[in-house]
């Protein structure tokens, strides 16, 4: 038996632990398309800050250690724009990324009005995009962004997400 995975609302306390896993964590993207110079591998403490104060951000934590984040912000429409999922890689293929992106659409839909999701990833990405297929996303738009990169975006209702139901503000997995 394992120790307790929580899902949580990020904290200026958690910043340096989460742009620390995101730099981990963008590094195989980064070698998937060449690039080193993407935007999660460059933002700053002071990025995420600011996005911190403005917008949805989740951290998932076993015991004191952020293993876990995604971020969203909800645009003037309804839709959730959500980014930036990241589980370090010792913790992925347990479910955890499902969790945490459910777990932030649940919290946008309710404390601001969601309604509809969206995100984004490289086309390459194949991972990522089972994963959000599974979750019942849908591909709407692919944007040609280098010779190397292009980004699918993907959207889903909030009426169609698995979680379904009332969902608690603090959430549990075992690891």
């Amino acid at each position: 038996m394992g120790m307790s995975v929580t899902i949580s609302a990020a904290t200026d306390e958690d910043v340096e632990q989460i742009l620390k896993l995101q730099y981990l964590c963008y590094q195989s993207e980064a070698a998937l398309y060449g690039d080193y110079g993407i935007e999660p591998l460059t933002q700053t403490l002071d990025d995420l800050r600011a996005e911190l104060a403005r917008g949805c951000v989740l951290v998932a934590r076993l015991g004191e250690e952020v293993v876990g984040s995604v971020r969203g912000r909800v645009e003037d429409d309804g839709t959730a724009v959500i980014g930036k999922l990241i589980v370090h890689p010792r913790m992925q293929r347990h479910g955890l990324g499902r969790r945490l992106l459910s777990a932030v659409e649940e919290r946008l839909a309710r404390e601001r009005s969601a309604r509809r999701y969206r995100l984004s990833t490289g086309h390459r990405s194949e991972g990522n995009i089972r994963l959000y297929r599974r979750l019942g996303y849908t591909p709407v738009a692919t944007e040609q962004v280098s010779s190397r990169l292009s980004m699918v975006t993907l959207e889903k209702a909030p009426q169609s997400s698995p979680a379904g139901g009332d969902v608690s503000r603090t959430y549990a997995a075992s690891a």
